[in-house]
Order: structure tokens, then sequence, then C-alpha cells
């Protein structure tokens, strides 16, 4: 015995690791699998259920296991595997993003009318470098990307690598003062200003209560006004699009009012008068004299004024919801599918037509297709790096700056990252599709010719 642990000690090298074992994921057929209850499993996944899964009896005949696993192993497995415990990555926002109505806007309105306009818009690759010009007769055009941004005073990076012992630090309360800044951005001039740098598009403003109140529809008309000025005079070489998020206002007798706290105006005006085929105007309201003068004349009366028939059909739809794409389910639907309805412009398309500016909407739910955002996240991460200060002169001086470290190539690489949502909507994807192509073409303005097989492939629906 003394020989035998002497030959062993001095003689056998000595396995610092202990005692040998596989894991289970050796075995492919038994991680390929895992890998599919995993997927079947979507994001109800927990370290609990894949030990009862090992534990099945019919698993573990079909690949002779002879022991169960704990749930810590279960863990490791699952680490092993690439998923982390933790809240989902956020990407594009779903609420209402396949709503049939804001599907049926996108695909048929502002898809449509971004490819025309990109035909003859300046491109640009991954790195910033222009592709070969577009060949047209006229002028290029240059799409305006416009949103607002709110900075606030201590918003600040919080995560670090502390010592274990340091001690708490005192932070100020809450988010502190905000400062609102709206500003176009194109990804061929990056932020809008004029060559010598002395006029400027964005408009500052302090929201909130006893500040400067709220932006409102009359804040995005003036500053639009003041861009077509700027425009008009330092390139007026290029043709220019305005891009502009939703914008609810319909014209100057229905757009909401509203006080410095934030509060709606309850004025009650009128709406403009409609307009019949052949071009005379149809007040929607009776006139002085009618027993009734100055009340709305209703639906069903003004369809009959235009000769339309109402007979067997109801009012509205139960709740408003109205089967997609009906048109004459209703006399509520009926009345707002007649052309003078459908084509009514809003406040800022008829201010900007007015001064030979076009102007696009964003459809609902879709931030992914406005790059400014994008140049707005650049743009705070920077901001954040600045020292807290509760001034409001630091917080103006800090959020410039930030926004001026945003550079052109960047803005780029953002407008190409929103090209290729436009182009998967345009190819028919839905949004969880589009975005897993836009992650792995990442530098590809367009998508390739093969994507929905790969979808296939990837079992992506």
């Amino acid at each position: 015995m003394y020989c035998a642990q002497q030959l062993y000690r001095k003689v056998l090298p000595n396995n610092p690791y202990g005692r040998w074992s596989t894991t289970m994921l050796a075995d492919e057929d038994l991680l390929n699998e895992i890998n599919l209850y995993l997927q079947e499993l979507g994001n109800k996944i927990t370290a609990e259920k894949l030990v009862s899964y090992l534990a099945r009896p019919d698993v573990m005949e079909r690949h002779s296991i002879d022991k169960t696993i704990s749930v810590c192993t279960a863990r490791c497995y699952l680490n092993t595997l690439n998923y982390r415990f933790g809240e989902a990555k956020k990407g594009q926002y779903k609420d209402g993003h396949e709503r049939p109505d804001v599907v049926r806007d996108r695909d048929t309105r502002f898809i449509p009318q971004m490819q025309l306009l990109l035909l003859r818009a300046q491109m640009f690759d991954r790195d910033g470098l222009p592709l070969p010009p577009p060949t047209f007769e006229g002028k290029r055009v240059i799409v305006w990307y416009h949103d607002e941004l709110i900075f606030y005073a201590h918003d600040r990076h919080r995560k670090s690598w502390y010592p274990k012992d340091a001690p708490a630090q005192l932070h100020s309360k809450g988010e502190g003062i905000p400062f609102m800044i709206a500003n176009y951005v194109s990804s061929q001039l990056g932020w809008l200003v004029s060559p010598n740098g002395l006029e400027q598009a964005w408009h500052e403003f302090r929201p909130g209560k006893n500040r400067d109140g709220y932006f409102t529809c009359n804040e995005i008309c003036a500053q639009a006004e003041d861009t077509i000025k700027i425009l008009t005079k330092w390139y007026p070489e290029y043709e220019h699009v305005l891009f502009f998020a939703e914008v609810n206002e319909r014209d100057a007798a229905g757009k909401p009012v509203y006080k410095a706290n934030g509060k709606v105006s309850k004025v009650k005006v009128q709406m403009g008068p409609a307009t019949f085929v052949n071009g005379e105007p149809q007040p929607l309201y009776f006139p002085m004299g009618h027993p009734q003068a100055g009340w709305f004349k209703g639906i069903k009366n003004n369809l009959h004024e235009r000769d339309i028939s109402t007979e067997g059909k109801k009012l509205e739809c139960k709740s408003f919801k109205c089967l997609p794409d009906a048109t004459d389910c209703c006399m509520r639907q009926i009345l707002f599918n007649e052309p003078d309805f459908v084509n009514i412009k809003s406040i800022l398309q008829s201010q900007c037509r007015d001064m030979g500016v076009q102007v696009i909407f964003l459809p609902k739910f879709h931030c992914k297709l406005n790059p400014i955002e994008q140049c707005w996240g650049y743009a705070k991460w920077i901001y954040r790096f600045y020292p807290e200060s509760s001034r409001e002169e630091d917080l103006h001086r800090n959020i410039l700056e930030a926004l001026e470290q945003v550079p052109l190539i960047k803005i780029r690489r953002f407008v190409v990252r929103t090209y290729q949502f436009m182009d998967a909507y345009a190819r028919g994807l839905n949004g969880r599709q589009a975005a897993w192509a836009a992650r792995k073409y990442r530098g590809h303005r367009i998508l390739p010719d093969s994507i929905m097989q790969e979808l296939l492939d990837e079992n992506i629906t």
C-alpha cells in the first residue's frame, strides 16, 4: 500500500481538475432536442422546466440518461446555450404596429411615397461614402427628418465598477429640469444649419407647468416656417421634403388648444365646410334662421345632401371598429371615405405647400422609420458623460455640445438602417421579420432577393 501511494504521488502525474466527467450537451442529438424544446417555450424558459424535461422517462430512455440534473446545472446549460437571465432587449415597439389600418397606411401611402423620393436622393453606404448619383432631370431631393427630444438635468450614466465597500453616494432627487430640442437632420448635410453656422433650424423649449407650456402644432408650424426660410436661402439647388411624425390637428377650426398647465382648453369651434363634387362648399351646420341654427346637421343629412342613399345603413359600427377596407358598412364610414374628407390637409401640410415644400408623415407606431430617433440616442449617450449640474445654462451648453458631437458618418449609418426597414416592409415583411433582416444585413440599404427564403429557413414568422 505504501509503495502504491509513493508510485502514484511521484511517478504518475497529478490531475488538478478532480474526477473527469462529460456534459450531456456533448450529445448532439440531445443538444438539438433541447434547443427545439426551448424554442417551443418562447419567452417562458426557466431552469426548472429544463430539469423537468430532462427527467421525463421518454427523454431519459431515448438518450440513455441515468440520473436527473439539478437546477444549478440547468442554469449552466442555459448559459452554455447562449441564454441570459434578464429583461428582453427593447427593439421596435409593437403597440398597434401590425394594426390593419396602420399597416394599410404604411404600405399604401408611406412606402410608395418614400420610394419615389429616394429615387432622386443621394444615397450613402455604411461607411458614409456616396453611392453613384441618381440619373434624373431636375433637382436632387433631400429628406429632412424632424422630431423632438427632452433632456433632463440629472440624467447621467449610473452603472460602473465600484469597490464592494464603497460608501453610498448622494444624488440629486428626481430627473431635474427638462429641456426640449426640436431639430431636423438629413443624411447629406447632417443637422440643419446654414453653411456659415449662424442660422440653425433647431428650436429650444422649456416644457412643463409655469414654463413654456407644451410643444403644440403652433410651435411645429413656426419651426417649419423658419426651417423653410433657411433652406430656400442657403440650399436652393435642392428640392426639400420635410418628414414629421403624425400630427393629429386637421385644420384651424379643429385643432386642440393647450393651456400653460398642459390641459386642453375647452373652446368649442365649428368645422370648416366640406366640398361637393362640383366644387361648391357644403356647410356642415344649419344656417342662421334655421330652428337649429349653428347645430351640426348630422351624418345622415350631410349624406342626403350629396345624393347618397342611407337606406338600410346603421349610423356607425360598434365602437367605431369598421371592417378592414370597408367603405360603406355604415353612414360614418361612407362620409369619411368621401374624397374631400380623405384628402383634407393638415395645417402643417397647407403651410409648407404654400411655401413650396412637400411634407410626409410617419405612420403611427413606426419610430424605427425615423432615423433622427437614433441620432437622439447617440446624442443622449454623449450628454450623460458630462458633469451633472442643476443650472439651466450648463444644461443648455451640454445639450448643444452633445448634438454637435454626433458625427455625420453615424447619421448616415442610422439612415441606412432606416432604409433597410423601409425595404423590408416594401417586400411584405412584418415588424418581427423586418427587425431580424435589418439586424442580419446591417450596412445594406436594400435586402437581398433571397430574404423570404432565409426567413422560412430560420422560422421567423
